[in-house]
């Protein structure tokens, strides 16, 4: 054979298959297999996932609830930006904001009660990540990210984007109290 010379003309689905590769394809089946049964069951018996809802909103009807919520349930206000710290009854409806660069407002909640957070970017992509309880949000523009919420422990949490964001990307980080 010479490197100038084309190869024979082979059908290479006619040719037979090695027992050896059968095995690995077999091996590779059954994992995969294994593998995709895995991932629904964890979700459903593993609680490893958050279930939530993904709606469209507009960044201006979603500011105005949020602020509604502000102007309903502010019990003081925090740091130097003066951002207020809300704390709503239990069962509601929370809001909070991701924006250039800080999270607003700051959530009180009480332990073991149940709330639905609703949360929207105003301008750009962020991540909500909740510390050091490892939950793991994208946060679109244009979109509502619903998830219920029922805090187990008291303390202070801290809230940080973990998406890339802009120059003040570093800064932007939040407290979520729990009482």
């Amino acid at each position: 054979m010479s490197s100038i010379l084309p190869p024979a003309r082979r059908v290479w689905w006619k040719e037979p298959i090695e027992k050896t590769e059968l095995w690995w394809i077999a091996i590779a089946l059954v994992w995969s297999m294994v593998l995709f049964f895995m991932m629904p069951y964890w979700h459903v018996f593993g609680k490893q996932n958050l279930s939530n809802e993904a709606y469209r909103i507009s960044a201006a009807d979603f500011q105005a609830r949020t602020q509604e919520m502000v102007d309903k349930y502010t019990v003081r206000t925090e740091t130097e930006q003066n951002i207020p710290v809300v704390n709503p009854p239990a069962g509601s409806d929370v809001y909070l904001i991701g924006r250039l660069w800080q999270w607003w407002p700051i959530l009180e909640l009480e332990q073991g009660k149940s709330y639905r957070l609703h949360l929207s970017a105003m301008d750009y992509q962020h991540g909500f990540s909740l510390q050091p309880e490892n939950v793991n949000l994208q946060i679109v523009p244009g979109y509502e990210m619903v998830i219920t919420v029922t805090p187990n422990k008291t303390g202070s949490f801290a809230i940080v984007c973990n998406e890339y964001c802009g120059i003040g990307h570093h800064q932007m980080v939040s407290r979520m109290y729990v009482k």
